[in-house]
């Protein structure tokens, strides 16, 4: 089978280890089969699209609709390079499934509006799969409405004509859609299980998630129901997609 890649950008090695980790849990991939690259710390290659099976988008500190200003030089780089990719990646539609970080590359390479009127505190939010999204493939065998870890500070409040809504929650009315028929991005974290935002929530305590004294209601509230189903879109990507 030919190599998933994995593109990340947290610069935290724990955190940044153990989403790796649970990328290659539940994709069922072994680390010669799912090549990480940091982009916090390397350039991206130059990929030859026709030597990989798919691409990850794991997710990460950046958010796309924050002032160019106010944007580290490493996450301008970031961003040109993804652009570059998305352009190849959507023309051959090529399989593809950004997750947090990844919705914001993808929504803003095809025009999206990302602001920040859908945030969502982290917790467990109820994820309910529209009428396209009942027949997508990716989504096959799942829960007409299934729980998801999220946390992220801006979110997708327009979609373009060229994305097919697939999910929503109560608070993020886009919580996953398709470009093409292999191009897909979700706001939600389909890799995380509590063991893993646990971790996070320790790690990204002091990034403006939650209040300082918020911690212990920060962890209690993605223990109040146990999150299964996402993670199985990471081993359903890789079924349909892996040659």
């Amino acid at each position: 089978m030919k190599p998933f890649v994995l593109l990340a950008t947290r610069a935290e090695d724990v955190p940044a280890d153990e989403e790796y980790a649970l990328f290659l849990r539940y994709t069922g991939l072994t680390p010669e089969e799912l090549v990480r690259v940091r982009l916090e710390a390397e350039p991206m290659p130059r990929f030859d699209l026709d030597e990989l099976s798919g691409i990850f988008v794991g997710g990460g500190p950046f958010n796309a609709s924050d002032p160019l200003e106010k944007k580290s030089a490493a996450q301008r780089r970031v961003e040109a390079e993804f652009a570059r990719l998305l352009d190849e990646v959507v023309e051959r539609d090529f399989p593809f499934l950004g997750a947090c970080y990844g919705i914001g590359t993808l929504g803003a390479h095809q025009g999206a509006v990302i602001d920040r009127s859908h945030s969502e505190p982290i917790s467990v939010v109820p994820v309910t799969v529209t009428a396209a999204g009942a027949s997508d493939p990716l989504l096959e065998g799942m829960p007409t409405t299934f729980d998801a870890f999220v946390g992220h500070k801006e979110a997708i409040s327009q979609l373009p004509a060229s994305a097919t809504l697939l999910a929503s929650s109560p608070d993020c009315p886009v919580q996953m859609f398709r470009v093409g028929a292999n191009v897909y991005a979700t706001q939600f974290h389909p890799e995380l299980d509590v063991e893993g935002i646990t971790t996070r929530i320790h790690a990204y305590a002091e990034y403006g998630y939650f209040a300082a004294d918020e911690l212990e209601l920060t962890l209690a509230a993605v223990r109040r129901a146990a999150v299964s189903h996402p993670s199985r879109m990471l081993r359903t990507f890789v079924d349909r997609y892996g040659r």
